[in-house]
């Protein structure tokens, strides 16, 4: 997919103001080794001090297990560290190593209750991220247009900078959006302690950096307030008095914002550049609560627009974005008493908050800012509860609380498990399977890393087809109706997309994550006294360290390649590899036959080697001069980073060590490229099983090919499938296979193993791959719905 920019502006300078190379630093930062030139780690007096102090803060020994190591004694000395205890460490750490801005706590009085804020200055903490030299080379200043096509038709969304909002919103200088999301989470799993973290991004770092928690692209914000207000009987002021306690704390936390987005900031970038630069809220991340929290609109409306309730579920219902004009005149009224600033309210479509905390932003538009959540609107809430696949052994129906992991397992074979069902009532499953499959493609659509123009459309069509078909769950007594705010958002997303550009640059399931670091673990870090104070100032080391040992590999590695960027695609990226030495040595052939199911391995190797050897000739007889083969169990594919993204088993059945418990044969399905496949589509590729994963002897290579036409190091025993059809089943869009039969057996081949493009799985009819046709499972992930739909 090529990239045809059609960059903002002319000169691409953005008003940059370049400081002269002597003045770079770490991105500004004054060098810690000034005083110590040769040594890096300062303020620690070497590298084995700055080890000990950075296991001790990052692998999660408590403060009195670490005081109580280092008085072992000579320990400290023999590793001459320059702290003998925790607390030395943690006067080194507050005194002497720079980090984020620091918390500051804040009593916000709301109804005559003051109430506890723990927060940061936004502005700092923006200009922290802006500064950091780790994202100097892929910060985005401009917005622009992408293009799939020379001639510049279709045009592409991925990163904030292609979407229509910076461009409607950057005239000059440099904007920063800022990207807030909110969401309270459980801290304690029986004492039903909740923490209210607020999470600050900025759109300038691209989304692929910005949603891996290890990049750091993101700061813990504030804390909010998580009183429930017990002591208040009445459930409506209770529910009033929270909404307004929310946005009196997030004004507060925002409240920098209406300055430095009019007025604009200078501030460096890591490169040691300096930028005019206007902060600006852009978007907000969170949850079905929370967007109506945060808007002031009333449950069971969309947030975003004047849709009637009751037709919420409509698919042609026209609606309007919220007229943000229209609240403000209403919030405006606060001064002419309660009744009039109530009724106003409600003619707004809003809740009577008093001063909402996106009242006096500048270039905002709340309604605009709430972002599409593919977590909690597509998983959960509206889909039910090969090694890709999860087995759930007592079913899903018994499963209470599932977290998104679980969903996408469960989306993976949903389709799969009714293409056969019988309904009730005679009724027709195409209907069913139409609307399961419009839902499904809608949510592997949503979660393009890139859309364009063309493929913005498919969306539509996905959604369509649910909805002319979702009658059947009323007939079947599902569901009485669909007028459910979740559902309707699905009519924002193609918006959405071309405003903000795909659903991972605001996506709950980063933030989710971030619980687990800067909430959970910090509170369980603490004694449970007073426990926010304790939660800040252990973040606040923490990322003093992470800081510090970010400075360490700058200082280490300073010829780094530069950073080009380039749109996302589709294509599987993934390298094929294989373990250095075989799973078994030396596999005899009639072994090969009998366990590994290979029957006609010496007949499909004779033809191969004839066929390698001869292209042009009839095949003949070939001698083959061994009685074993070296055998591999695993084949593994790994993406960048360095994990493992996909791999193949062809192992034979055996008994574990301890137990004596035999383990089933397992031989893989796989999708396999003749030569002519390419990165999109079926053509070219055909279904194979795995039976065998083995080279040829090094001794029968030298007598049975020339040195110039040497085989493949590793080949692959495959039996076919039949060939894909021209067309998939048009109910349920799955292609339909079957074993390749021929004269009463099956056909089998051996294939060089880089013709294998990836595991593929196969759903049987009747729950037996070996006697009935199947179907191929094109919801593993992104890629085989891409290639196999």
């Amino acid at each position: 997919m090529s990239e045809w920019p059609k960059e903002w502006g002319e000169d691409g300078s953005m008003g940059l103001l370049l400081i002269s190379a002597g003045d770079k630093g770490k991105g500004g930062l004054l060098d810690r080794t000034a005083g110590n030139p040769n040594n890096i780690y300062a303020p620690f007096t070497s590298q084995m001090d700055w080890d000990v102090a950075k296991w001790a803060k990052l692998c999660g020994p408590s403060s009195t297990a670490f005081m109580e190591l280092l008085a072992i004694d000579g320990l400290s000395e023999r590793l001459d560290l320059s702290f003998k205890n925790s607390k030395e460490l943690n006067k080194i750490c507050d005194k002497d190593l720079p980090g984020q801005p620091k918390f500051k706590c804040e009593q916000i009085i709301v109804a005559g209750e003051a109430f506890d804020v723990f927060y940061r200055d936004i502005v700092e903490c923006i200009r922290s991220l802006y500064i950091d030299p780790d994202f100097a080379d892929f910060l985005i200043f401009k917005p622009q247009c992408h293009y799939a096509d020379e001639d510049q038709t279709v045009r592409l969304f991925h990163d904030m900078h292609t979407g229509q909002w910076w461009w409607d919103t950057q005239v000059s200088a440099t904007i920063i959006p800022v990207i807030i999301s909110s969401d309270k989470t459980q801290v304690t799993m029986f004492r039903n302690k909740t923490a209210y973290p607020v999470y600050l991004m900025i759109g300038n770092i691209p989304k692929e950096i910005r949603r891996k928690p290890s990049c750091r692209a993101h700061i813990l914000l504030a804390y909010l307030p998580t009183t429930r207000l017990e002591h208040t009987a009445n459930k409506a002021s209770r529910r009033r008095v929270i909404a307004n306690l929310y946005h009196a704390c997030m004004s507060c936390i925002l409240a920098p914002l209406k300055t430095a987005g009019v007025n604009g900031l200078v501030m460096s970038s890591g490169d040691g550049a300096w930028h005019r630069c206007h902060p600006l809220f852009a978007c907000f991340v969170g949850d079905y609560p929370e967007q109506l929290l945060a808007t002031g609109v009333k449950s069971m409306e969309c947030p975003k627009c004047d849709v009637p309730t009751d037709e919420l579920g409509s698919n042609t219902a026209r609606y309007d974005i919220r007229d943000l004009h229209a609240v403000l005149d209403a919030l405006a009224l606060i001064d002419e008493g309660d009744l009039a600033f109530v009724q106003a309210c409600h003619a707004a479509g809003i809740k009577p908050v008093i001063h909402p905390f996106w009242e006096d932003l500048p270039y905002t538009n709340v309604f605009q800012a709430i972002t599409p959540d593919v977590l909690h609107q597509l998983y959960q809430g509206l889909l039910p509860p090969n090694h890709h696949i999860r087995l759930f052994m007592k079913g899903i129906t018994s499963l209470t609380r599932l977290s998104g992991t679980e969903h996408s397992q469960i989306c993976r074979f949903l389709l799969g498990i009714i293409i056969d069902v019988q309904l009730p009532g005679n009724l027709a499953s195409p209907r069913l399977l139409k609307a399961v499959r419009g839902l499904l493609d809608f949510l592997y659509l949503a979660q393009y890393p890139c859309h364009s123009s063309e493929t913005l459309l498919l969306l539509d069509e996905a959604r369509a087809l649910f909805h002319n078909n979702k009658e059947i769950f009323v007939d079947l007594g599902i569901q009485n109706n669909f007028n459910l705010p979740k559902l309707h958002a699905t009519r924002h997303y193609m918006s959405m997309i071309r405003t903000f550009g795909m659903m991972d640059n605001y996506n709950t399931e980063f933030t989710k994550r971030l619980h687990i670091d800067l909430a959970k673990d910090a509170y369980c870090a603490t004694n449970h006294k007073d426990e926010f104070t304790q939660m800040t100032q252990w973040l606040e080391r923490k990322e003093k360290i992470f800081r510090h040992e970010q400075y360490i590999k700058w200082h280490l590695d300073r010829n780094r390649t530069p950073h080009r960027p380039c749109p996302p695609d589709l294509h599987f990226n993934h390298t094929l590899k294989m373990t250095k030495h075989p799973s078994a040595k030396a596999v005899s052939v009639p072994t090969l036959i009998s366990d590994y199911g290979a029957m006609y391995f010496q007949e499909a190797l004779a033809r191969y080697i004839a066929e390698l050897q001869n292209p042009n000739e009839v095949f003949t007889c070939i001698h083959l001069p061994f009685h074993s083969v070296p055998v591999y169990h695993k084949i593994k594919w790994h993406g960048d980073p360095l994990m493992t993204v996909d791999s193949i088993h062809a192992k034979p059945q055996c008994a574990t060590p301890r137990t004596g418990d035999v383990v089933p044969a397992h031989f893989d399905t796989a999708l396999i490229n003749d030569g002519t496949g390419g990165s999109v589509g079926v053509k070219g590729f055909r279904v194979g099983q795995v039976h065998l994963i083995f080279s040829i002897p090094a001794t029968a290579t030298q007598l049975l090919f020339p040195p110039a036409n040497q085989p493949p190091n590793h080949l692959a025993y495959v039996e076919w499938f039949t060939p894909f059809s021209a067309t998939p089943d048009p109910r349920h869009g799955m292609y339909k296979v079957t074993r390749f039969i021929r004269s009463g057996e099956r056909v089998a081949s051996i294939i060089p193993v880089s013709n294998i493009s990836r595991s593929v799985h196969l759903i049987p009819n009747n729950n037996v791959l070996e006697e009935c046709d199947t179907f191929v499972n094109c919801y593993i992930d992104r890629h085989s719905f891409v290639t196999l739909r």
